[in-house]
């Protein structure tokens, strides 16, 4: 089946209320993800990269012990985390899991008083891949499922929800998210209950 080209929102908000200081869970493409104007101004304080294969410099403040020939090493203007799924065949069944509890942990995380960690502001979450249509739905269907599943009682509903928020055309949701990524999230779950993992 050919791919669609549907166009979609830069950003969409996903969800309200999410993690212990109810911030905003949004989902973004590469566009989006290096929209800096505009995740300021959502009050986007933490990026995640669902891509293996998307790199992002983020670094706004260069550290002063950069050396000629060496990469740009730095600060970014908000907390960035990188999971790096493949969108297809070929994850480890460990790295849906893996981008779960990171989405769960940063939503948690508190920052030390110290100048190595100049971004401290608790903000809205912004969860992307190159596309933001199955990577990143996979892993935010995933979150919802397990941490409120009061509104989603199955992957399948959370996944249906976020199809609709992030204004999926029907056409492509035999690929948003890709069918190889449900199954891990599927597997992620049976894992989580399997080791006993708190998911609250």
């Amino acid at each position: 089946m050919t791919t669609p080209i549907i166009d979609r929102p830069l950003f969409s908000l996903i969800s309200e209320g999410i993690g212990p200081d109810s911030v905003s869970l949004y989902i973004s493409c590469t566009e989006g993800a290096s929209d800096l104007e505009n995740i300021r101004q959502l009050g986007i304080t933490t990026v995640i990269n669902c891509a293996v294969n998307l790199d992002i410099n983020y670094v706004s403040k260069e550290n002063s012990t950069y050396e000629k020939g060496k990469l740009l090493t730095g600060n970014a203007p908000f907390r960035s985390h990188k999971i790096g799924l493949v969108d297809d065949v070929g994850n480890a069944s460990e790295m849906m899991l893996g981008g779960y509890l990171i989405l769960k942990s940063v939503l948690e995380q508190r920052m030390p008083e110290r100048q190595s960690y100049p971004v401290k502001e608790r903000g809205n979450i912004l969860v992307h891949c190159r596309g933001g249509r199955s990577r990143s739905v996979a892993l935010v269907a995933l979150y919802l499922h397990l941490q409120h599943e009061q509104n989603y009682p199955t992957l399948e509903d959370a996944i249906a929800h976020v199809r609709i928020a992030r204004k999926l055309h029907p056409d492509e949701w035999f690929e948003t998210p890709k069918k190889v990524l449900i199954d891990d999230a599927h597997r992620a779950i049976k894992s989580i209950k399997l080791l006993g993992i708190n998911v609250c």
